[in-house]
């Protein structure tokens, strides 16, 4: 005997049986969306803003092969820190996902160009969560443009 099951509602609930709201859902949503803003921003301040800012002798033997040297090392630390503060802002949030996309997509093609594609699958890897919370955070950014229109 086969059974199809069915979403259980507050109209459809046996006796005895309490529904999960769309609230509710939409709730753990939410916060797993932001516990996973929190991770990736301290992934890209910690693992991978820090080392670059402090000079990190692994970093800076990486930005000398690519010929881009100091300059080039502390200005990409400080693009994903800033983009890991922007991860934690409710208005910032989606354009900051975009931004480090953009980042993950050229650190893609220098891992293939320059490095042999050693780690080429981590910037690829990363811009899935990046492009959900972009998507799903888009709502921000009509309250991005009012701030900014205001302002000008």
């Amino acid at each position: 005997m086969s059974e199809t099951t069915a979403p259980v509602t507050a109209a459809s609930a046996p006796a005895g049986v309490v529904a999960e709201s769309a609230t509710a859902r939409g709730r753990r949503a939410r916060i797993a969306l932001r516990g996973l803003q929190v991770l990736l921003a301290l992934f890209y301040a910690i693992p991978s803003a820090l080392p670059k800012l402090i000079a990190h002798p692994s970093a800076a033997e990486s930005f000398e092969k690519l010929g881009w040297g100091s300059a080039g090392m502390y200005t990409i630390g400080a693009l994903e820190l800033a983009g890991a503060v922007a991860l934690l802002i409710p208005v910032l949030q989606s354009v900051a996902a975009m931004a480090l996309s953009a980042l993950m997509v050229g650190a893609f093609v220098v891992q293939v160009a320059v490095f042999d594609g050693q780690y080429a699958a981590t910037p690829l890897i990363l811009i899935v969560p990046l492009a959900l919370i972009a998507w799903a955070r888009r709502g921000h950014n009509a309250d991005l443009l009012r701030l900014l229109r205001r302002r000008a």
